[in-house]
């Protein structure tokens, strides 16, 4: 049973989510995420259930280490998270049942909420995907804070309604999505196209979530400012 914290999300494209815990309650957070935390609140670092659990979160993309942050005041004490680059900080209801996440993604979660690996479902989306080949899987019944690049959008697609995706743009999604990548048609597109070899396919029902930055394209971004 996962801590029910309430939470603040505050800012425009540096966003931060302040979680505000009742006596006893925590959060696991990636190391470094911890912006500002109240008097009271007791942080330890650890892999989180052992050395397989931290493998686990590395081979997904996070640190080996996993830090907790618990109030042990007698009354309600706030701690503030922050993304490793601008984007937008998403709230994932688990309630409704798993998400699947890129890599890099998860922030923070309230104790209770587990990540670990979640591989794709299909032999070609593993082989093929790119940055889709090890996705996140956040599990339980309370919130999971998920960190997007750019500006994010929330999709419900229907029964059967599918949407083709550029693999980075794709921040999270619900089980209940199909998920494949497939090979981009045509020699030319594939080429000179500029978009990939690949394409993301998503089929509902189920809710996702799209990235306009991934965090692939702000490195390159970067990369290229710094050369000239």
């Amino acid at each position: 049973m996962a801590d029910q914290v309430d939470y603040r999300i505050e800012g425009e494209d540096l966003q931060s989510v302040s979680i505000i815990l009742d006596p006893g309650e925590g959060m696991r957070a990636e190391p470094g995420a911890m912006l500002w935390m109240e008097d009271g609140i007791e942080m330890d670092t650890s892999t989180g259930g052992g050395l397989f659990s931290g493998l686990k979160r590395k081979i997904a993309g996070e640190s080996f280490f996993i830090t907790s942050f618990t109030n042990g005041a007698n009354d309600r004490r706030e701690v503030t998270y922050g993304g490793p680059y601008p984007g937008r900080i998403v709230p994932m209801d688990l309630s409704r049942g798993d998400i699947l996440c890129q890599r890099d993604a998860y922030l923070c979660s309230a104790n209770g909420i587990e990540v670990t690996l979640g591989f794709t479902k299909r032999l070609g989306a593993g082989l093929l995907g790119g940055e889709g080949f090890i996705l996140q899987r956040l599990s339980g019944n309370g919130w999971a804070f998920v960190h997007a690049g750019g500006f994010v959008i929330e999709r419900e697609l229907g029964p059967g309604e599918s949407l083709r995706v550029d693999t980075g743009c794709i921040a999270a999604f619900e089980e209940t999505v199909d998920y494949d990548i497939r090979m981009v048609k045509g020699f030319k597109s594939m080429l000179f196209g500029g978009e990939g070899m690949f394409l993301a396919y998503l089929k509902g029902p189920g809710k996702v979530w799209l990235q306009t930055m991934p965090f692939s394209r702000s490195e390159e971004h970067t990369s290229e400012l710094q050369s000239r």
